[in-house]
């Protein structure tokens, strides 16, 4: 396995295919670099060269007890990026991971970065604040936490409706995308994914938004029901200087997955413009 070592001794897991321009992917809470696998086929096909690494705590990377925070994770990706020298590429993050490509920009700039895309992302930020007085209330993420400490092999498998729109009528979504989104929850740890829940509900990204200054694809799906767009995109596309914000009516927080052919030539378009 490809692997890294980081400044604190934490091993990361890491893909890398291809070649041509870098396209870096960051994956969602509590999944692993796996659920890129739709768009980095697709992508390593059509000539470029795609990195996705599982975060500490998750996948297939080290589970360690310190570092289970939002600056580490940038950081830990910022040690990936100049480990393999990536110039001029796309930074691609999903919910937790758009966070973190944020985060990425905010602390280590964007002289590395060609454009971003943020996919039912976390920013600015989920849960009620002073600033953000209309988030959602903590007590949500309290129930998440409760979920994973009691039974998180359940609350996964319970997760992965809701996640990719299964518990709608009329959804067509296969028990092996829902077995995958289980399998790939339960390699991670339960210390680094407990932890990592404060990060993606608490952190205000605003200050990392304003320092983003390429230009940044968002793609949200209105029926999300992990990250609802009224608390998200929607805000994050009025602080990003150059944002579009491209709306999927009826789609769900798993979009790249549910959407995987039109989020594909979408992002396609955006690489290319």
């Amino acid at each position: 396995m490809s692997s890294i070592k980081t400044k604190d001794g934490t091993e990361i897991y890491y893909k890398d295919w291809g070649h041509g321009q870098p396209i870096v992917f960051s994956h969602g809470w509590p999944l692993s670099a796996d659920a890129w696998d739709g768009q980095m086929l697709f992508l390593s096909m059509h000539g470029y060269r795609v990195i996705a690494h599982d975060r500490r705590g998750h996948g297939r990377s080290a589970q360690p007890s310190q570092g289970n925070d939002m600056d580490t994770y940038a950081d830990d990706l910022a040690e990936l990026i100049e480990k393999l020298d990536l110039k001029d590429m796309v930074m691609i993050g999903h919910s937790t991971g758009g966070g973190e490509v944020a985060r990425y920009i905010g602390r280590h700039g964007s002289k590395r970065v060609a454009k971003a895309v943020l996919v039912g992302a976390v920013p600015p930020v989920m849960a009620n604040t002073a600033n953000y007085p209309n988030g959602l209330p903590i007590s949500v993420f309290d129930d998440i936490r409760k979920g994973v400490q009691a039974d998180r092999a359940q609350y996964y498998k319970d997760l992965s409706g809701p996640f990719f729109g299964a518990n709608r009528p009329g959804a067509k979504v296969s028990q092996g995308l829902r077995d995958g989104f289980w399998l790939q929850s339960m390699a991670g740890g339960v210390k680094g994914h407990y932890e990592c829940i404060k990060q993606f509900s608490e952190t205000d990204f605003t200050e990392d938004l304003k320092k983003i200054d390429v230009p940044t694809l968002l793609v949200h799906g209105d029926d999300d029901q992990i990250v609802p767009i009224d608390h998200s995109s929607k805000l994050t596309a009025k602080i990003v200087k150059h944002a579009t914000l491209k709306v999927y009516p009826g789609a769900p927080h798993g979009l790249t997955a549910t959407h995987q052919e039109q989020f594909n030539d979408d992002l396609l378009a955006f690489i290319k413009a």
